[in-house]
Parts: structure tokens; C-alpha cells; sequence
């Protein structure tokens, strides 16, 4: 997982020197601090989705190029197999599978999500990205917080909202959540 974010973390710092512009300046826009930044284009703190999703926009680029170095060459369709998809590693607690990695120009991400149990006393980790998301739980339940309102969702239970507002998700009753993800 470790390499996989400095591989990320490069490509990031590669595309702003090739821009020529200032971590300060990208910073900014991002809404984080200059040394935030510095951490996520070091390679040696975890980068969340929001802030490569960002990163990836304002290069005009498509996600899963930033995640892997190589861009998509499908247009007509893709197919990904089960359990076949691009395996994202980010969080300890969350792991994506990216089922259209390969489809250029897309306007939606799909991933499935797993959601792994931790302890009450770990913090959500929250996100936030510019669009929407929807959220369908396939396996388990879990706690959603979105701007400060809890909801749980449990099987066949789904939530689609503004991805802009800070979001956190936590697996309950000490089982993975499984779920669909579609980020707008």
C-alpha cells in the first residue's frame, strides 16, 4: 500500500511541476494548507480520494490515470469481472475496487467499497469532494455521517447526496460492509 502511495504521490507532484505551479498555490485552491499539501505529494501520509479526485479534475485528467500511471483506451464499453477491478489500497479501513478504471472519459466513478470494522474509540476519518455520491450497501451495516447528520444503513439500504460536504463512514456490529459507490 505504502508504494502505491508514492507512486500516486509523484504522479501529483509531477503534474504540478509540469503546470509550473506553486504547491502554495495549488494548495490554496484545494482549500489545505501548503504543508498539508507537501504531505500528500511526499508520499508518506495516506491521500484521500476527495483530494485525487480534485487533483485529477483540475488536470483534466481521468482518476484512474493518476492512480495508475496509465490512461483508459475503452469507449465503446467496459466489462470488469468479479473481484477483477482495479484495487485501489487508501485507508486501512476502506478498500475500493474501481469497476470502469478502463473506460475513457466517464462522468461517474464507480467503485465497490469495503468498509472494515474498527474500534469505537478510533475517529472517522472524514472526506469531502466536489459532485455527488451515491452509496448502495450490497453486505453488512454501517453508520454514514454527512455535515453532522448520522444515518445507518443497513442491506439493500442506499444514500445519494452532496459529496462537498464533509463525509465519514464506519462499519458497525464488527462486520465489512460491502458496498456499490458512485461518485458524480
Amino acid at each position: 500500500m505504502l508504494e502505491q502511495i508514492k507512486e500516486i504521490a509523484e504522479r501529483v507532484k509531477g503534474l504540478r511541476e509540469v503546470s509550473g505551479i506553486s504547491a502554495e498555490t495549488l494548495a490554496k485552491e484545494l482549500d489545505l494548507t501548503t504543508e498539508q499539501y507537501l504531505l500528500y505529494e511526499s508520499g508518506t501520509v495516506d491521500i484521500p480520494a476527495g483530494f485525487l479526485i480534485k487533483i485529477a479534475q483540475i488536470n483534466n485528467m481521468e482518476l484512474s490515470a493518476l492512480l495508475t500511471g496509465e490512461n483508459p483506451r475503452l469507449h465503446i464499453y467496459s466489462v470488469v469481472r468479479k473481484d477483477k477491478g482495479l484495487n485501489v489500497e487508501r485507508r486501512k479501513q476502506y478498500k475500493y475496487e474501481h469497476l470502469a478504471y478502463n473506460f475513457i472519459n466517464k462522468k461517474a466513478e464507480p467503485f465497490i467499497v469495503r468498509v472494515e470494522p474498527g474500534t469505537d474509540d478510533v475517529p472517522l476519518e472524514y472526506n469531502s469532494h466536489p459532485g455527488q455520491e451515491f452509496d448502495y450497501v450490497i453486505e453488512g451495516t454501517m453508520k454514514i455521517v454527512i455535515d453532522n447528520h448520522e444515518i445507518i444503513l443497513n442491506e439493500g439500504d442506499s444514500v445519494y447526496y452532496d459529496s462537498g460536504y464533509k463525509h465519514a463512514m464506519k462499519a458497525l456490529n464488527n462486520v465489512t460492509v460491502k458496498m456499490l459507490t458512485v461518485v458524480l
